[in-house]
């Protein structure tokens, strides 16, 4: 009998990623479980958080028809070659040190808060794009804050504090769709590698193709589509404001052999202009286990993989 071919890389059980209930009514154990899993894993999932599932489908179903058109229409909204901003659909094809590739398509946009928004790269293929993209993100924001308050609370700090450090009102929510194409060959590609997110926390949807992957307990572990359910990932800058008390989550994303695969990060992140660092009150009585960086150098340095601390 032939072998079977896994359709992607296979991580172990997904049993134990966490998985948090907001529709609890004990917020108080909605908050500890949030915080725990911030310390423990970087990532979890929130189910029951209030966001309209049609309007998760609604998003999803629009993103995927970007992605479906012919590609000179997808060229209108192209990033410019001598763009030094991330907003714009672009291909990046990528070779590691391993030889082995990523390959993925990406369409970046701002979308909060108004004054940060250029409709330039807002697709046009669909009048409900604009109304959609904005109703999903003072969504995304409100659960945002909320989670970020539990996680201020957890630090033993005031709800806001967070938040203030990200920047306060002027914190961005960037959206990315990124489409991973078929890949016939998984030794040789992959969608997106073994990383951390830069930014302060990120907000992930997806298809129903299987293939976020979280590192934990030096294995991976897949992270189960759920139809309404929203991934959240604590990335580099909440790390570094909690001064190492919050996880960075550490993740990667696998291609299907034969299916395409979507999804829809929502990253909240300062000001290119903002200095983040660990929060004051956190580096009274201990010393501070980051040094504090202009948000587009930090970046700079990250992206170049050079080093920071």
């Amino acid at each position: 009998m032939a072998e079977s071919v896994p359709s992607k890389f296979q991580g172990t059980s997904p049993v134990d990623f966490p998985i948090v209930d907001l529709s609890n009514p004990n917020e108080d154990l909605v908050a500890r479980a949030v915080v725990k899993a911030s310390e423990t894993w970087g990532m979890f999932q929130v189910v029951n958080h209030g966001i309209p599932i049609e309007l998760m489908r609604r998003l999803k179903e629009l993103g995927t028809e970007f992605f479906e058109l012919p590609e000179e229409e997808k060229e209108a909204v192209a990033r410019p070659a001598d763009s030094t901003d991330l907003e714009g659909y672009t291909t990046d094809y990528k070779k590691d040190g391993e030889g082995r590739k990523t390959w993925a398509d990406h369409l970046f946009h701002r979308v909060w808060p108004p004054s940060r928004i250029n409709y330039r790269f807002w697709p046009k293929n669909s009048p409900d794009y604009r109304e959609v993209n904005e109703e999903y993100a003072r969504e995304i924001k409100k659960l945002s804050e909320k989670i970020m308050g539990w996680l201020s609370e957890g630090l033993g700090l005031h709800r806001d504090a967070l938040k203030e450090g990200l920047g306060g009102e002027k914190v961005e929510y960037l959206m990315k769709i990124i489409f991973y194409p078929p890949c016939p060959k998984l030794e040789l590609l992959y969608g997106a590698p073994h990383h951390t997110d830069l930014n302060g926390i990120t907000f992930l949807i997806a298809d129903e193709v299987d293939g976020l992957q979280a590192f934990q307990d030096n294995k991976w572990v897949d992270v189960k589509y759920d139809e309404s359910g929203i991934v959240v990932i604590i990335a580099d800058q909440i790390k570094r404001m909690s001064n190492g008390r919050y996880k960075s989550g550490e993740h990667r994303a696998t291609m299907d052999t034969v299916r395409t695969r979507l999804s829809w990060p929502v990253f909240a992140e300062p000001n290119l202009d903002h200095v983040v660092g660990p929060l004051p009150e956190l580096v009274l009585d201990n010393p501070p286990k980051f040094k504090p960086y202009v948000y587009r150098e930090y970046k700079f340095l990250k992206v170049n993989k050079l080093p920071l601390e």
